[in-house]
């Protein structure tokens, strides 16, 4: 792997030296897009819009505009605007990581300590280890400033990215059904959501599309037929709704994929 970012956690008065790798890697197949009618590659360029001529990368800068008019960007300008935020990964404050929401959640990172700061990076992961608490702080990383967890997990930190909370648009334009639960449906919901109660295991969930998917492009590669057949979905009643409980509850429970 690869380090994206290289920089500090601080932690008090203390600045702990890391290094910042992705954590995910994508599951999907890596399909190209193709010209139907002679099946090549499709180039996306970069264009001047005046000119209409292809740009190279080096010749590309970063510019906001302000009174019809860009104010151009250097690497150099986006450090200034804050050069902690750039090198440091401050905690501000530690928290029950039960008290955040889901909806706040976004990528995440590993964290290794850089030379020298193996000592501080291991007195951090078994301190929040001991509280049960994680680190909340920011840090800027490609012109953009990240609000951040970090936690351990086995041996290593962690550092997941989360949202601000500007961020989640509201949900007033959302319509919600005014109908109310029923109380022998509640109860056999209950029941239902009790029987299909377990404990967490995130192995049992595989990408199991992908695999089909490309079982079927080596279908096609050999010439075999491709049998369509559509999904049509039933939408019953709300009326049914106690019959299908009913019969949710005495029907075995489905494996995961």
């Amino acid at each position: 792997m690869r380090a994206i970012w290289s920089g500090a956690i601080g932690f008090g008065l203390v600045n702990i030296p890391v290094k910042l790798y992705s954590a995910i890697q994508g599951s999907e197949l890596d399909l190209d897009m193709l010209d139907k009618k002679d099946f090549s590659n499709i180039r996306f360029k970069r264009v001047n819009a005046n000119t209409g001529k292809e740009v190279a990368w080096e010749d590309i800068v970063r510019g906001y505009k302000m009174d019809d008019q860009y104010i151009v960007l250097t690497d150099k300008d986006f450090e200034s605007a804050s050069p902690e935020k750039s090198k440091i990964i401050e905690i501000t404050e530690f928290v029950d990581e039960k008290e955040i929401d889901s909806i706040y959640f976004e990528t995440p990172y590993y964290l290794q300590a850089a030379k020298g700061g193996e000592k501080a990076y291991a007195l951090l992961r078994d301190a929040l280890k001991k509280t049960g608490k994680v680190g909340l702080g920011t840090y800027v990383l490609r012109s953009r400033e990240s609000l951040v967890l970090i936690k351990p997990m086995d041996d290593i930190l962690v550092l997941n990215k989360i949202r601000f909370e500007q961020e989640i648009r509201d949900h007033d334009e959302i319509k919600t059904p005014s109908s109310t639960s029923k109380t022998t449906e509640m109860k056999m919901a209950i029941q239902l959501i009790e029987q299909l109660t377990g404990e967490f295991d995130i192995s049992k969930y595989k990408d199991t599309y992908s695999e089909k998917l490309l079982k079927l492009i080596k279908a096609k590669a050999k010439g075999k037929p491709i049998r369509h057949s559509p999904l049509k979905l039933v939408h019953s009643s709300s009326r049914d709704l106690a019959s299908q409980l009913k019969a949710s509850l005495g029907s075995p429970k489905r494996k995961v994929s």
